[in-house]
């Protein structure tokens, strides 16, 4: 048992992770699990996460819409400063990472939690744009990162671990463990399984928002949009708000195979890692 926590609150997708994340703190801290998904615009992955953790004995479990929030407040003024790391990728990812660490703890504190979790592995950038967040609203919050305490160190050993606990996992391949993913209004993002090689070409199913080049209509669509100081407030004459507005240029650009992007980054700490977006 390691040193005694009373309550935490998980940011919890549903997904492989942190469905396991979810039993092992139960597990190896013995505390109270308090889960809290964003709706950032992931849409189906929502309900699957209520359910997954009701399943694992989760009281009090919260599913808060930031959609427009997250538009607003922070993806329309990174769109402003045109912020764009290394010439390519738009931080789709990163920018969702300050909201979910302050209703977090915005959580925690509603809920009289002693600590915060995330499902950042200690390899990538998200545990060190979690647990900044963290600190600068909390800085006495104890933050339990399990990807640098447990002995799970492969996806393999995590599809394992759910297999024998009995959680249920979306997304498995025959043969090999489901790609990280990562969605919201902006972006989604896969990493891991084929894509670890950066000679192999992504697998066309993969791709959940866009069709492909070969696929989209032989004939051009317009789109027009208004701006009012800086943000687009409408597409196509039809006044939208901001999360609708994103939501409609996503659907335009998926339709006719815009967007894909792969590249092989530089991270925070200092390794490489390929993405697809």
């Amino acid at each position: 048992m390691k040193d005694k926590v009373k309550k935490v609150v998980l940011a919890y997708s549903g997904g492989l992770d942190t469905s396991v994340i979810l039993k092992w703190l139960q597990d190896t801290y013995g505390c109270e699990v308090v889960t809290f998904t964003a709706d950032i615009g992931q849409g189906k992955e929502l309900e699957a996460a209520r359910k997954k953790a009701r399943k694992l004995g989760v009281k009090e479990i919260f599913v808060d819409d930031l959609r427009e929030e997250f538009v607003r407040e922070f993806v329309f003024p990174m769109f402003r400063a045109n912020a764009i790391y290394e010439g390519e990728y738009l931080l789709g990812t990163s920018i969702a990472r300050p909201l979910i660490a302050k209703r977090q703890i915005e959580i925690a504190r509603k809920t009289g939690a002693d600590a915060v979790a995330h499902g950042a592995t200690g390899k990538g950038n998200d545990q060190v744009r979690f647990e900044l967040g963290y600190y600068a609203l909390e800085p006495n919050i104890r933050v339990i990162a399990p990807w640098r305490e447990w002995a799970l160190g492969s996806r393999e050993k995590l599809l394992e671990y759910a297999e024998k606990h009995g959680i249920p996992i979306e997304g498995r391949k025959k043969g090999g463990s489901p790609y990280s993913m990562d969605a919201n209004l902006l972006h989604i993002s896969y990493e891991g399984r084929l894509l670890e090689d950066p000679s192999r070409e992504p697998e066309e199913d993969m791709w959940g928002w866009t069709v492909s080049p070969e696929k989209a209509p032989k004939r051009a669509e317009y789109a027009e949009l208004e701006y009012q100081e800086g943000d687009i407030v409408s597409v196509n004459g039809k006044k939208l708000s901001p999360a609708k507005v994103l939501a409609e240029l996503n659907r335009l650009g998926g339709k006719h195979g815009i967007g894909r992007l792969d590249l092989v980054e530089n991270r925070y700490v200092g390794m490489k890692s390929r993405g697809c977006y």
